[in-house]
């Protein structure tokens, strides 16, 4: 939307704002471009929305509404759902001036997997599948103490098998060596029941949802009762597993004076860094459950009662619910349904927030010393790639570097590798592999020549940016391949550096140029150590290349050359046969039992049928 002048569009915003409801709801400000640019909530449309075209206004804010054009609203039923919208809208469409959640997404859950006989696991990532996920834990080495609790006292199951009713009653699986070693009960061969598994699952799910009292008050009961039977082995069993819960009880308790049972929202505001770091603490009968810390950055002058309302809203959606009670150190703006909101000044609870206080002000500590690292890390890349720069004499800093190495067994399986580094360190998302397509023997010149005259020609087409340094692993010869591939070929000019080797095969000098010259760098230096990495990185990635290459082409068998066999079904038939030899004279009933029906057939016609071309 076009204006000829700034009057004509505060006056058409102006007629819209006039007409806005007396409502709770979402409103929306378009730019020129009609991209949204800030979404808000409001108790009521109308008041909120003038605040923003009086004349007193900060400095943000006066930028925001120089690119208004347009105005949208959602009407809702209550400041609630508008916070609740808001807050999707937000993620949705990112607008350039709202507040940045800065979320980290690798905080670790435990989930237990909705499956027969389920599995009770570590993972980061969430998947609706009706699973039950557990956190998320402020550590993975909290989640790994709970894992661990949970071994000991629950052995498991932690395979992926298909434990489906038809499978355990086919009679297919065999107990492996966690069940021998009393780390799996062996569900798969009917060990334990599908009920006393469960009962195993519900007290995990109770100890998970910090009703530990609950389970540790069952397992005296149990105890007592075994030892009045006089079932001793059993009550020791018992008081083992009591003693394990009593002790994870105890570490994770944080109010051992009173069994409280509250949500608690501590803040470490950086008004000078426009940044909020709220943390949030989950206590159940005065044990901490989880935590983790969210951080927050202003984009306008978003107050700490708004920002607080933002990190509620948010813990709600991710963990599906909030506390009826909930302790903070300033009431939100927003009024949640049936909740309570409380800003202790003694006791418990005051001690709870500060707790609260110290995880944010140590999240945000941390992420300072891991800034002040990087930079660090930074500035001694920038000197070492300086330092390349000088000592090469190239017109710029050469951060996106690329080296090249062959590798073949006296001429077969010929295969080829290209590292990339990038700002002095390794960019594995850009390592690329070649098999050698045009080149018979051993020929490291041609096949070179091939392996650049490829890549950069597909980068030329791809539009990519090229290296700024060519790195060749070799001396004179392979310099002068990498040059007729990419100046005579393809008509650039990158910058190429060789790496020549002594009577030993080691790195012994770096050349650069045309005609290359010995540049003088001694093998302490830190740049020719960046290169032997570079060269050490690219040939360990080449053999790896070419070892599994060379593997697959000898464990290659017959069964390759049935139609209709993949390589799974060619796994299962060696695993169940042992060799290509036992499945040519199988029964097709066997063979059906092993792989279905009717590739059974295909394979049993293949043998049948070779058996008989040689009668």
């Amino acid at each position: 939307m076009y204006f000829h002048s700034d009057e004509k569009r505060l006056d058409y915003l102006k007629t819209l704002v006039a007409v806005l409801p007396d409502l709770p709801g979402v409103y929306q400000y378009y730019d020129s471009s009609q991209t949204i640019i800030y979404i808000g909530k409001a108790k009521n449309l109308k008041r909120r929305v003038s605040q923003y075209f009086m004349k007193v206004q900060t400095g943000k804010t006066r930028v925001l509404v120089s690119k208004i054009c347009d105005i949208r609203h959602i009407i809702v039923n209550n400041e609630e759902d508008a916070l609740l919208l808001e807050n999707n809208l937000i993620k949705k469409y990112q607008p350039r001036y709202n507040i940045l959640l800065k979320d980290d997404k690798s905080y670790p859950w435990i989930v237990v997997k909705n499956e027969p006989f389920p599995r009770v696991f570590l993972t980061r990532n969430v998947v609706r599948d009706g699973s039950t996920y557990f956190g998320p834990y402020p550590s993975i080495t909290q989640a790994h103490a709970i894992l661990d609790v949970f071994k000991q006292l629950y052995p498991l199951r932690t395979c992926s098998l298909d434990l489906s009713e038809k499978s355990i009653q086919s009679d297919k699986y065999k107990v492996c060596l966690k069940f021998h070693i009393k780390n799996c009960l062996a569900p798969c061969t009917r060990q334990i029941s599908l009920e006393d598994y469960d009962k195993f699952i519900q007290e995990i799910r109770n100890v998970l949802r910090g009703n530990v009292s609950q389970v540790i008050k069952a397992y005296k009961e149990q105890m007592l009762g075994f030892a009045e039977n006089l079932e001793f082995e059993k009550a020791a069993e018992a008081k083992r597993k009591l003693d394990k819960l009593s002790n994870y009880q105890s570490r994770s308790m944080v109010s051992s004076s009173s069994q409280l049972s509250i949500d608690v929202f501590g803040c470490i505001d950086d008004e000078e860094a426009g940044i909020c770091y709220i943390n949030y603490l989950k206590v159940v009968n005065g044990a901490m459950l989880q935590s983790f810390t969210m951080e927050f950055k202003r984009k306008l002058d978003e107050t700490l009662p708004e920002l607080l309302s933002y990190a509620i809203n948010e813990v709600r959606q991710r963990l599906g619910e909030i506390g009826r009670d909930i302790v903070v150190q300033v009431l939100p703006d927003t009024d949640f349904a049936g909740v309570r909101f409380t800003v202790p000044q003694l006791g418990d609870k005051k001690k709870l927030l500060e707790l609260s206080e110290h995880n944010a002000k140590m999240f945000k500590l941390e992420k300072l010393k891991r800034q002040a690292n990087m930079n660090r890390e930074n500035t001694r890349e920038d000197r070492l790639l300086l330092s390349v720069k000088e000592n090469l004499g190239l017109k710029s800093v050469p951060r996106h570097i690329e080296i090249f190495d062959n590798s073949n067994l006296q001429g077969s399986h010929p295969v080829a590798a290209c590292v990339v580094f990038r700002n002095a360190r390794p960019s594995k998302a850009d390592y690329r592999l070649f098999n050698i397509k045009s080149v018979e023997g051993p020929d490291d010149y041609a096949s070179m020549y091939e392996v650049v005259l490829r890549r950069y020609s597909r980068l030329q087409n791809e539009n990519q940016p090229m290296p700024d340094l060519i790195v060749a692993d070799g001396g004179v010869g392979q310099m002068e391949v990498i040059r007729q591939a990419t100046q005579d070929a393809l008509g650039l000019d990158i910058p190429i550096m060789g790496l020549a080797k002594d009577n030993r095969h080691r790195t012994s000098e770096i050349l650069f140029g045309f005609p290359p010259k010995i540049i003088g760098i001694g093998k302490h230096d830190s740049v020719f150590k960046l290169f032997t990495r570079m060269q050490d990185e690219v040939h360990r990635f080449a053999i790896a290349f070419h070892r599994n290459k060379r593997s697959k082409s000898m464990t290659s068998s017959e069964l390759d050359e049935i139609k209709g066999v993949g390589e799974k079904t060619r796994e299962k038939l060696i695993k169940q046969f042992g060799s290509v030899a036992k499945i040519r004279t199988a029964t097709i009933e066997d063979l059906t039992d092993c792989i279905g029906k009717s590739k059974a057939n295909v394979v049993f016609d293949y043998f049948n049928r070779q058996s008989a071309d040689k009668l």
